[in-house]
């Protein structure tokens, strides 16, 4: 039976760092991302509230920022050859994130089979952010089953890679999951750890037998 592989994005994929702290680095306003990520992190706002926040910073944005932000990004090593591999083994590969759409979606370039963020409108922004399209952890494991679905695939077939709180009802849900440079939120609920920055090096943990 094929499994599907289910990758957080930020903190995990990106190394110490979140997808709009690397927009907003662009903008030269790193600082005040780094100050919601903190405040989400707390529990002082949530999903909805953050989103909001981080679209008022992002007024000036262009797809020139966003491609940049993507390509200066501390990404893990080996991703893209991860994502061969799942491949040739004829298991599938996902990415599944509370950061924006619009940066999630570029890493299908790299070979994942699916990638889902939540819903922004279109850059350079002429819309507000529907709140209603902000995802939050219950959602990733609403996506993770139609992705199930969509693959023919169960949750007992899925493995689960992620980092923080955002990954904990995911991680509660599948069979088997790697804690990739995570922090306590997810200690002592993942089947492996990983500290590092090599995704290979995590993904052997898993190994074909789960």
């Amino acid at each position: 039976m094929p499994r599907l592989h289910l990758f957080d994005l930020d903190g995990t994929l990106l190394h110490g760092t979140t997808a709009p702290v690397e927009i907003s680095r662009q903008l030269g306003l790193e600082a005040e991302a780094v100050a919601l990520d903190r405040a989400i992190a707390a529990g002082r706002i949530g999903p909805p509230e953050y989103a909001a926040q981080v679209y008022d910073l992002w007024m000036e944005l262009t797809e020139a920022h966003v491609r940049a932000a993507f390509e200066a990004a501390p990404w893990l090593a080996r991703i893209r050859e991860v994502w061969a591999e799942i491949r040739s083994t004829g298991d599938y590969c996902a990415v599944v994130s509370l950061s924006p759409s619009f940066f999630v979606e570029l890493l299908l370039d790299w070979g994942a089979h699916a990638a889902h963020g939540s819903r922004f409108p279109a850059v350079p922004f002429t819309e507000p952010v529907d709140p209603s399209g902000v995802l939050s952890a219950a959602a990733k494991v609403a996506i993770a089953d139609r992705l199930c679905a969509e693959f023919g695939v169960a949750r007992a077939d899925c493995v689960a890679y992620g980092d923080s709180s955002s990954d904990k009802e995911l991680f509660a849900v599948v069979p088997v999951s790697v804690a990739v440079n995570a922090d306590a939120h997810l200690a002592g609920l993942a089947t492996h750890s990983y500290t590092g920055r090599d995704l290979w090096d995590a993904y052997e943990l898993v190994g074909r037998a789960g």
